[in-house]
């Protein structure tokens, strides 16, 4: 059966569309928040880039849009890790790891770094907060196992033109996992939010296939890590 995890960066209003689509198909993700980011309103602005506006999502908001999913921690504000001095970077991930325990009420185990921007150093860092994984942005299948948790590579980012190969290919492996992530900001297009509910859809769907939560690949004996 192969085990199916996703995650999505930066807490951001396009969830709230998102998390619709992945509570019609009961699929199962990962949110990846930065406590700093998120004040008494929205804030961000327009993108040139992705030509639409981009909010981070209030603090109240935060509760009952993720009601239901996992939350993991994306740092406090967001820096590049081994741009700082570690003991600031210490503080990033100790006290967002506080706060977001607090906020949601639940273990927060998983981790994801700025930028994809790490290095021994700044990983043990987050191990020693209480991490049992954290992810990077580089891509490889099979995404497990994985000689470090503290440098866990995902199968592939959701726009990737080979998905269902890599898809296919986790399938095939002996882990028999695939992990893919995103920002929901860069779901642009109404064309493009119906191909990713289709793409739910078909992981829903597939009788050999099934949502699991990113932590319990690691706490959970789903698989050796």
């Amino acid at each position: 059966m192969l085990k199916v995890v996703q995650c999505w960066d930066d807490g951001v209003n396009d969830d709230i569309r998102l998390i619709e689509i992945l509570r019609k198909h009961g699929a199962k993700a990962s949110f990846n928040l930065n406590p700093a980011t998120h004040g008494d309103l929205r804030q961000g602005g327009f993108s040139d880039r992705w030509d639409k506006q981009i909010d981070r999502l209030a603090r109240s908001e935060l509760s009952e849009v993720y009601e239901g999913f996992t939350i993991a921690n994306h740092s406090m504000s967001h820096p590049w890790p081994t741009r700082i001095a570690l003991d600031d970077w210490r503080s990033e991930v100790v006290d967002a790891r506080k706060i977001l325990q607090d906020w949601f009420q639940q273990a927060i185990l998983g981790f994801v770094y700025p930028f994809g921007d790490c290095d021994l150093a700044t990983a043990d860092v987050v191990r020693e907060a209480g991490h049992v994984y954290a992810r990077t942005t580089k891509n490889v299948t099979p995404c497990l196992p994985v000689a470090d948790p503290m440098m866990f590579h995902a199968d592939c980012h959701f726009h990737n033109e080979n998905f269902w190969d890599l898809y296919a290919k986790a399938k095939a492996s002996e882990a028999e996992v695939f992990y893919f992530w995103g920002h929901s900001y860069e779901i642009c297009t109404e064309a493009e939010w119906a191909a990713f509910d289709e793409k739910i859809a078909r992981i829903s769907a597939d009788i050999e296939a099934e949502w699991v939560e990113l932590p319990d690949l690691f706490v959970g004996n789903l698989i050796e890590s």
